[in-house]
């Protein structure tokens, strides 16, 4: 996560595999171990996201699993995908990703922990702090939702490309 307006990062380092619900569970940490005290009255969040991938707009798993972090924090998630094939327009490519491959540069990378350290010792003359921690969860490639799991989302498409932006709200409990 990149966050633009403080010029912060986080990464979760994975052991396992990269699937939505990994991408997805890196948002819930970001958002206890950093957003949620610098956003403490916050009842949305602006989610970038690139267009293909684990968060891409076409995976079912990543609106379903944002579904239940909507559920979970009580957050609107606003998500906007980068149109395909300019998903390096993304600010964190430039400002966060950047900046750690320059600080590792031919370090060797022979332990999680050291990988981990390296992104927490990435800053910026202009005031970059990044934060980082291993995610030793297994995520299971996969993994289906169905249509019926789909048609509980409380998902609602922006009138602009609705399939590239759209806001997921917290369902109402009953």
């Amino acid at each position: 996560m990149y966050d633009v307006a403080h010029n912060a990062g986080w990464v979760s380092v994975g052991v396992d595999h990269d699937t939505a619900a990994f991408a997805v569970e890196s948002i819930r940490r970001w958002w206890t171990t950093m957003g949620q005290a610098v956003y403490a009255n916050a009842t949305t969040l602006l989610i970038t996201a690139d267009g293909g991938g684990s968060n891409g707009y076409r995976v079912r798993l990543w609106k379903f699993e944002l579904q239940r972090l909507a559920d979970q924090t009580g957050l609107a998630l606003t998500v906007c995908h980068f149109p395909p094939g300019t998903s390096k327009w993304n600010k964190i490519e430039h400002r966060l990703f950047s900046c750690i491959s320059q600080n590792w540069r031919g370090k060797p990378l022979i332990t999680y922990q050291v990988i981990v350290e390296l992104i927490v010792g990435t800053t910026t003359t202009k005031g970059l702090t990044v934060r980082s921690a291993l995610d030793e969860n297994k995520y299971e490639k996969g993994r289906t939702v169905s249509d019926a799991d789909m048609a509980t989302l409380n998902i609602t498409p922006d009138t602009f490309h609705g399939e590239w932006n759209y806001t997921i709200r917290p369902r109402p409990s009953d």
